[in-house]
C-alpha cells in the first residue's frame, strides 16, 4: 500500500463516521443518545466519544504533539459539543495524511510501548478500530430501532470510484 492508498482508506473511515452520525445519530432523542448500555463502551454518546478519543490520540503520537488524556463522555455536553470536537480531529487527521508520503510508511514514529510500530501498522490500525467500533455502534442504534447503513468498504469503492 502506498500513501494514496491509506489516504483512500481514511476517506472510507471518516466518511463511514459521518455517515453514521448524520444519518443514525443526529435524530436519536437525548435519552436514547446517552441511554446506558452493558455493551462495550455503553451508550451511543459513550462509543462516540472513545472512537474520536483514541483517533485523536493515535494521530497525535503520529503528529508529534502531546497525547490529550482519554475523554470523558459527560465532559460534551451536547451533540453539537461533540460535533464540534470530533470535526477538529478529523481535521488535524487530514492535515496529517495530506503530508504523508510513500518513503514515511516503514518510519516507526511513536515512542515508548508502540515505539516498534511501523507506520503503516498504525495507520491500518486506527481504521480497524474505527470499523469494529462502527459495528458496535451500528448495534447499539439497531437496539434503538434505528436504520442502519452497511459500512462495507466495497460500498464505499463503488460510490467513490
Amino acid at each position: 500500500m502506498n500513501a494514496d492508498g491509506f489516504r483512500h482508506f481514511y476517506d472510507y473511515h471518516l466518511t463511514e463516521n459521518r455517515k453514521i452520525w448524520d444519518d443514525c445519530v443526529t435524530p436519536l432523542s437525548r435519552e436514547q443518545f446517552t441511554q446506558d448500555v452493558d455493551y462495550s463502551h455503553g451508550s451511543v454518546r459513550d462509543q462516540i466519544v472513545h472512537l474520536m478519543s483514541v483517533d485523536d490520540t493515535w494521530f497525535s503520537g503520529l503528529r508529534a504533539v502531546e497525547i490529550p488524556k482519554p475523554l470523558n463522555p459527560a465532559d460534551f455536553g451536547d451533540r453539537k459539543a461533540i460535533r464540534a470536537h470530533w470535526d477538529s480531529v478529523e481535521r488535524h487527521m487530514r492535515e496529517y495524511l495530506a503530508e504523508l508520503r510513500d518513503d514515511m510508511l516503514f518510519d516507526k514514529p511513536l515512542d515508548g510501548e508502540d515505539k516498534d510500530l511501523i507506520l503503516w501498522q498504525v495507520l491500518l490500525h486506527v481504521v480497524n478500530h474505527g470499523t469494529d467500533h462502527r459495528a458496535q455502534l451500528l448495534r447499539l442504534l439497531s437496539d434503538l430501532g434505528a436504520k442502519t447503513p452497511s459500512q462495507d468498504y466495497v460500498f464505499f469503492v463503488y460510490d467513490n470510484v
